[in-house]
């Protein structure tokens, strides 16, 4: 499946150069002034998974490939967005495609870096975009409830619109639905409100070790489970070193992984997703699932030929794998099982499907 994440926040808190390291790339502008990115810069990003090379290193594989991920660079929001001001417009537009929001939260002091308001505060900074982005949703749902419009909203989904307008109107938390109406529908809503949020508390390179003032103060409102400190200047450092100069750069300054590395497990987390494999000769590929996923339904992300046809699939999981040294010991030793449609794939599964086109 394909996983996308927009990086959004309000003007000059280093959006752009997060992207740029993410992405191995320089796509996106970064300049000292207001919306310096306009339209969305988008890089796709192998997901690393160090478990890759050791079924291909077994399996003799030509080629290994990557599951991946996509960041979106999205334009500055300033307070205003909801009714137009800035790139408000543009920038809701952008976020609705996304699967997940990674909000970039300003937590340094600079002179020399420009910041829309005159103080620096993260809690009140995500406060302007979520209000933003609820009065966003307050918009698209009234006139989707307009009689007119109603007829061509489907039920449930218009049960969940009525809904969202109470939390809204009442000042209720509106992730309240989350526990109430099935994902997929949420999904289909397309309430910004709703999509799952990362936080990442942009620190200076002093503080990327254990945060500062600013950063804590937006954990101690918001809390730790889906917020990251990260420095992107040090990201940006990080990423234009070779393999061998990036490891040990990370050892003298005290940080155990890359901001790409925390960005994609809070990502896989909070979206609930999990990565199978196949593995063979030709190559070793991982796959993205959601987690609780059928056999056919993992099938399906190869292609909807092998979901429709869906047989059984040959499985076995990672250890088995890896100790038994492929496929035919495992077949051999009996840590190969044949899984029929009701299967529920686990994470690092090595799978082989069986189907009628």
């Amino acid at each position: 499946m394909s996983l996308k994440c927009g990086i959004v926040g309000l003007p000059n808190v280093g959006k752009s150069t997060l992207f740029n390291a993410l992405t191995n790339s320089n796509k996106a502008q970064a300049a000292n002034f207001p919306f310096c990115t306009i339209d969305p810069n988008i890089g796709i990003v192998a997901v690393p998974d160090n478990r890759l090379n050791s079924l291909a290193k077994i399996s003799k594989s030509k080629k290994v490939i990557n599951t991946t991920i996509s960041f979106v660079d999205i334009a500055g929001l300033v307070k205003g967005a909801s009714k137009g001001e800035g790139l408000g417009n543009k920038f809701l537009a952008h976020i609705r495609e996304v699967d997940a929001i990674i909000h970039m939260i300003r937590c340094f002091d600079s002179s020399d870096i420009q910041n829309v308001n005159s103080t620096v505060d993260p809690v009140r900074d995500l406060e302007i975009i979520e209000t933003e982005m609820m009065l966003a949703d307050l918009e698209s749902i009234q006139k989707r409830l307009e009689k007119n419009n109603k007829k061509n909203v489907d039920n449930s989904i218009i049960k969940i619109l009525e809904n969202a307008l109470d939390c809204i109107n009442n000042n209720k938390d509106i992730s309240i639905l989350k526990n109430q109406f099935d994902k997929k529908l949420l999904n289909q809503s397309g309430l910004l409100s709703l999509k799952p949020k990362i936080f990442v508390c942009n620190v200076d390179e002093k503080s990327v070790q254990s945060g500062n003032d600013y950063s804590k103060s937006f954990i101690d409102k918001f809390g730790q489970e889906n917020t990251l400190v990260i420095s992107a200047d040090i990201e940006n450092q990080i990423n234009e070193l070779d393999i061998n100069e990036r490891k040990n750069y990370m050892d003298m300054i005290g940080l155990k992984s890359t901001g790409l590395s925390l960005l994609i497990q809070k990502a896989y987390n909070i979206l609930g997703l999990e990565t199978y494999f196949t593995s063979g000769p030709e190559e070793t590929r991982a796959w993205t699932i959601q987690m609780n996923s059928t056999a056919p339904e993992a099938a399906g992300e190869i292609h909807s030929d092998f979901e429709k046809g869906f047989i059984r699939a040959e499985t076995v999981s990672y250890d088995d794998f890896i100790s038994n040294e492929g496929w035919l010991n495992s077949k051999t030793n009996g840590k190969m099982r044949l899984e029929g449609k009701d299967y529920i794939v686990q994470d690092g599964d090595i799978l082989n499907f069986r189907f009628n086109t």
